[in-house]
């Protein structure tokens, strides 16, 4: 880990979370190959009407989508690109914490999609997010 990265929040298998992750408070809970699970705060990620902000939830989408593609390119010795992020809102959140869950829709050599659900504290969801990673060689 490099000086400018936090060691605060790190995810599975050490893989660095980033600042962004840590101002928006996303905590991750589980993960595993095929599910992962974390939490974010609507408080302080609300938009001027007092709603939780939509591109902070493509964040916490985002954040578990990458994280698992990353474990599963670990495991191929790649890394995972970001090279496309949709989400659709479906009602808003305006207290208490948001939890996203990103299952693999597909898991391949070149390429890793997943689906993450974002539901309110009334198990309401709030969002659907699909994230496919490109899974590239590092550089040397």
């Amino acid at each position: 880990m490099s000086e400018n990265q936090s060691d605060d929040q790190v995810a599975p298998g050490g893989l660095p979370m980033g600042p962004l992750n840590e101002k928006l408070g996303i905590e991750i809970l589980e993960a595993s190959p095929d599910r992962l699970v974390a939490t974010m705060p609507v408080e302080g990620n609300q938009q001027p009407f007092g709603l939780l902000h939509g591109g902070a939830s493509v964040v916490l989408a985002e954040s578990l989508g990458s994280v698992g593609s990353a474990m599963h390119a670990r495991g191929l010795g790649k890394i995972a690109v970001g090279v496309d992020i949709n989400a659709t809102h479906h009602r808003s959140a305006t207290s208490g914490l948001v939890t996203g869950v990103a299952t693999p829709l597909h898991l391949g050599r070149s390429m890793a999609s997943w689906e993450i659900v974002i539901s309110d504290d009334a198990g309401r969801r709030v969002c659907t997010s699909r994230i496919t990673c490109a899974l590239i060689e590092p550089k040397q």
